[in-house]
């Protein structure tokens, strides 16, 4: 039996084998989210990686594979390394009660463009329309558009990822972030799951992460890959 532990060292791979079963792409020895809903893949052996890649990389142009500490090897003649991002994880050792100020709301299907469109300004570059798919939606609604929010991403039966956590330009410094991830957090206990995050390493956001009580613990870093 895997143990949460094993889960959390890995986490694409597992949330790919439990939860998000029906998103997987698998190759030999590598597993990818499908490309329309998150550019996530994962692996154990690397001698396995070179000719998964090379293959990925003929469905989509940029992808990610996401490891602890392993090094994933490429073809370099179809594959090449864009950049590494020195990533960590945070899981909650206890969580830290604050003032919810703010009407904090389930988003459902129609806020969808909204959720990309918030994204896609604040932090360009992969999120996916049918990310929104993969775990539920909170935001927060200012002058009758969506100013912030929080989803959740990786899944198995034991953890919930918290991300996708943005804040529009024009809204920053009121407590929105916190209180999102304050209440994503309660959501994800309510369900009896361990709720965890990833940022990277010096993110002015970690003391944030830990005064609502989550806790370094490990490394997890991102392998940009791009077709050559």
């Amino acid at each position: 039996m895997t143990t949460l532990e094993q889960k959390l060292k890995n986490p694409v791979w597992y949330s790919l084998n439990e939860t998000h079963n029906t998103s997987l792409l698998k190759y030999d020895g590598v597993q990818f989210y499908q490309p329309n809903t998150c550019s996530f893949g994962a692996f154990f052996d690397s001698e396995k990686t070179p000719i998964a890649l090379t293959e990925h990389s003929k469905i989509v142009e940029k992808f990610f594979l996401v490891s602890e500490n392993g090094i994933p090897k490429i073809d370099d003649n179809y594959v090449i390394l864009e950049k590494k991002i020195n990533g960590c994880q945070m899981v909650l050792n206890n969580l830290i009660d604050i003032d919810i100020t703010e009407n904090i709301v389930l988003l459902t299907n129609e806020y969808i463009d909204e959720v990309y469109n918030l994204i896609w300004l604040v932090m360009p570059g992969f999120y996916q329309k049918k990310g929104f798919e993969m775990g539920k939606f909170f935001g927060i609604f200012k002058d009758n558009k969506l100013v912030a929010i929080t989803g959740q991403r990786m899944q198995t039966d034991d953890f919930i990822e918290i991300s996708s956590v943005v804040t529009h330009p024009d809204y920053t410094r009121k407590g929105f972030a916190k209180q999102l991830i304050y209440h994503t957090t309660k959501e994800i206990l309510k369900e009896k799951k361990l709720p965890i995050l990833h940022t990277n390493k010096g993110n002015a956001a970690i003391p944030l992460y830990e005064k609502l009580g989550f806790k370094l613990t490990r490394d997890m870093n991102w392998w940009l890959f791009r077709r050559k």
